[in-house]
């Protein structure tokens, strides 16, 4: 049965910020300079509403490329379109920089205030005054308004995870639907899992704007094999994971071609590094990530992007703290077993009772209602405390 297309707007109503881009959400972002001082934005953000953290475990005891990696990735989170003001938490002897962090994430207009932990007298204190600061923030930013934005403005991160045959079937070929049609409507897609291209890179690289863009997809490919070459282990070894292969993917070939699916078929632009954040990128870009969900998600928030859509077959719950995440779901078992938990249904795709462009402009009606204030199932429930951000070197 064919079913006529619905006419969509072209906006969605966002928080426009100082420095030109929109959100999504409108937060107060506690940061841990370093995971000394978690505890202490934890309770900070259960004593505020409307307040969110992120509880990573990096900071301090790295080699310095990577405490500059974890300085540039918090202030990249800290410059998300959905968060409104800023208060970091410092201990005051930590490896990450938190006075660039302070510097940088005020020069785009937005209100920074920053505590240290030692110099306070310890975490009761820090606790005390930082719970001040927040709420006063959260007032400060609670009266913006949200206003129609056009879809160009939107920065779009995609995902697959938890996946099963039906994910290269149906739910991934429902986000590479959605990725061409805001491709072509001005927008920006960022998407990763560099461990996922393995057996399929060449296929991306054909799609590269030149040939420095592809060179790199290959670059990304080889050093992501020669770090666990490193270790002495083949990639092989740890992908496809145990819960792909009892969901029918053979190798890691076979999950490569069905993941990057997900990514449509415009043209790549470029490749991100881990800690960027996009400024006037448009159309279709590659992030370097892992395809683990902590690290993934967190790279994919700190590119700016106002949400993520994510593909699962055998059922991945979680979310992140200050980006929804929207879950399509391939299986349609799997998703009459986790209703409470996906978002969409892709598995009609495999029962036959819609189309890919059908469920495509389904979730592309779900994700202006997302953008536009609705919560994802993810969000409702608060499961999204669990991040990460991805290194390279040895803890020290």
């Amino acid at each position: 049965m064919h079913l006529r297309k619905e006419t969509l707007t072209m906006e969605f109503m966002g928080y426009v910020r100082p420095d030109g881009k929109v959100g999504a959400r409108n937060y107060v972002a506690v940061i841990p300079s370093v995971t000394c001082a978690n505890d202490v934005a934890n309770a900070i953000c259960h004593q505020v509403q409307g307040t969110i953290t992120y509880l990573h475990h990096q900071g301090c005891c790295q080699m310095p490329p990577d405490l500059e990696r974890v300085t540039d990735t918090l202030i990249s989170l800290g410059m998300s379109p959905n968060v409104g003001a800023i208060l970091i938490v410092s201990l005051g002897c930590e490896g990450t920089d938190h006075e660039r962090m302070y510097k940088e994430l005020s020069a785009t207009g937005k209100h920074v205030e920053i505590i240290h932990i030692q110099e306070l007298g310890g975490v009761s204190k820090a606790i005390q005054l930082g719970t001040d600061i927040a709420r006063k923030l959260v007032i400060e930013i609670s009266g913006l308004q949200r206003q129609p934005v056009d879809v160009s403005k939107i920065v779009m991160a995609i995902k697959c995870g938890a996946s099963d045959t039906t994910s290269g079937m149906a739910s991934n070929c429902v986000i590479g639907y959605v990725a061409d049609k805001l491709v072509d409507l001005g927008a920006t897609v960022i998407f990763g899992e560099t461990t996922e291209f393995l057996g399929g890179e060449h296929l991306l690289a054909r799609r590269a704007v030149n040939k420095e863009v592809a060179d790199k997809i290959y670059e990304i490919v080889t050093n992501m094999e020669n770090r666990a070459k490193s270790i002495g282990c083949d990639m092989r070894k740890g992908q496809p994971t145990p819960g792909n292969i009892a969901g029918g993917l053979s190798s890691i070939e076979e999950k490569s071609l069905g993941a990057i699916v997900k990514s449509g078929t415009r043209p790549i632009q470029g490749v991100l590094e881990y800690p960027q954040h996009v400024t006037d990128q448009k159309g279709l870009w590659i992030k370097d990530t892992p395809g683990r969900e902590p690290e993934i998600l967190t790279g994919m928030a700190a590119t700016g992007a106002q949400f993520m859509m994510f593909s699962t077959g055998r059922g991945a719950p979680q979310g992140f703290p200050s980006m929804p995440v929207i879950k399509i779901c391939g299986n349609p078992n799997t998703y009459q077993r986790m209703e409470n938990d996906m978002d969409l249904n892709a598995g009609l795709i495999i029962t036959g009772d819609k189309t890919i462009e059908q469920v495509g402009e389904e979730a592309f009606a779900k994700l202006l209602r997302v953008l536009s204030g609705e919560m994802t199932k993810n969000e409702a429930i608060q499961y999204f405390s669990a991040i990460d951000i991805h290194c390279l070197g040895p803890v020290i």
